[in-house]
């Protein structure tokens, strides 16, 4: 066995097939925590075990193609006999070993590519992450079902979804866990220093670097499970449509990011649609991004805070080609007050988020609870954009809200 699976002369516990009769393994760990090596080792076994049809589940296409198959840990490069390494099929999205075992590549993004296809297993990569994580899930859940033992592989690092709980939850998952530090052999000198000297003892930390699942801190203003419950993955047809912009003061590495989020309104919810929010820019950069967000939802308006900048936010905003008016507000009311109105339409289940928005979810569940630093760029921008849609003007002037 070793003369074949090399990997097991080296690997941890964690990141082997567990034993018993499950369904689903969970591998669940920190950055660099050797999720790839473990997923694309188990896969390698189960081809070479008889396992003919295997899904590939990622993010995206370019995640799997870049990660799974083409990564340092992935599938290609783990075998250690190049003349037995898998070919990749670009046109077929089909990685083919030589044993006649196929594994096929889809993407979250798509939960409907999983319709009608069928698996002897299946590997899951940052399900966490997946935009549309329960229906990707149950389709191919449907779709796992050749062979005398289908089973599927999810290596994630953690973030309190919905899918993630549900994963929990179930009777038939095995879960392994792994830290950062417990794979540091395999690291960059220093990199561990640096992270946990940055993120020790944080909240971010343990879920990053502990690979721990961290539910809503106390005090937090949105609750993840409100936001999972009422999250869809087909946008009605909408009536109106905005980008707000949430400029930083400064521009550089070191500068705030600057918040760029759409939304649209039909009947009387609010739907959240993109987050195109960037850390690091110059402005014609931020601008870029916020008209590109623009035409790709067709807002009408662009709402812009003036406080950072006036009348020279609308000017950088033109010069990019902003096609549509570009309105300026100004902020009057802390950050906290001015969210509690747009937190309590989130607790009505009235703002519905398309597919995983990951980066604003985690600042919204972190914003107002204790222990929270830095700016909440990406929730200023989507509060403005709710009140935009949402609030009646005669109570509150979104223009000075």
């Amino acid at each position: 066995m070793v003369e074949y699976f090399p990997f097991l002369l080296t690997c941890r516990d964690a990141q082997v097939n567990p034993p018993g009769n499950w369904r689903t393994w969970l591998f669940q760990g920190g950055r660099g925590a050797g999720k790839t090596r473990a997923g694309a080792e188990w896969v390698r076994w189960r081809a070479i075990s008889g396992a003919g049809r295997i899904a590939l589940v990622a993010p995206t296409l370019h995640d799997a193609r870049e990660v799974m198959i083409h990564g340092e840990s992935g599938l290609i490069n783990v075998e250690p006999e190049t003349r037995w390494r898998p070919v990749y099929h670009a046109s077929r999205r089909m990685l083919e070993f030589v044993n006649g075992a196929r594994a096929y590549v889809f993407s979250a993004e798509d939960p409907d590519s999983l319709r009608g296809p069928q698996f002897d297993a299946a590997w899951c990569d940052e399900a966490a992450a997946w935009r549309y994580g329960q229906a990707t899930w149950d389709m191919l859940q449907m779709g796992l079902r050749l062979g005398t033992d289908p089973r599927a592989l999810v290596t994630t690092t953690p973030r309190p979804t919905a899918l993630m709980r549900r994963l929990h939850a179930a009777p038939d998952t095995v879960v392994t866990l792994s830290t950062t530090r417990e794979n540091a052999g395999n690291l960059a000198p220093g990199f561990l220093r640096a992270m946990e000297a940055a993120y020790g003892g944080t909240r971010l930390g343990r879920q990053e670097l502990e690979g721990r699942m961290v539910e809503d801190p106390e005090g937090a203003l949105f609750l993840r499970s409100r936001i999972d419950e009422a999250r869809i993955s087909i946008v009605p047809a909408l009536w109106d449509v905005v980008v707000a912009v949430d400029p930083p003061a400064t521009s550089g590495e070191t500068a705030d990011a600057c918040g760029i989020v759409a939304a649209g309104r039909a009947g009387n919810d609010a739907y959240v649609l993109g987050d195109a929010s960037a850390r690091g820019l110059r402005p014609l950069d931020w601008a870029g991004r916020a008209v590109a967000l623009v035409r790709r939802t067709g807002a009408r308006e662009v709402i812009a805070e003036a406080n950072q900048g006036g009348e020279m936010v609308r000017q950088v905003l033109e010069t990019a080609g902003c096609p549509v008016p570009v309105r300026l507000v100004n902020a009057r009311l802390s950050k906290r007050a001015r969210a509690l109105p747009v937190a309590t339409l989130y607790e009505q289940g009235r703002v519905h988020h398309a597919g995983q928005l990951g980066e604003l979810e985690d600042e919204m569940c972190t914003f107002g609870a204790d222990g929270f630093t830095g700016s909440p760029d990406r929730v200023d921008a989507l509060v403005w954009a709710v009140w935009a849609l949402m609030m009646d003007e005669a109570v509150l002037g979104v223009r000075q809200l």
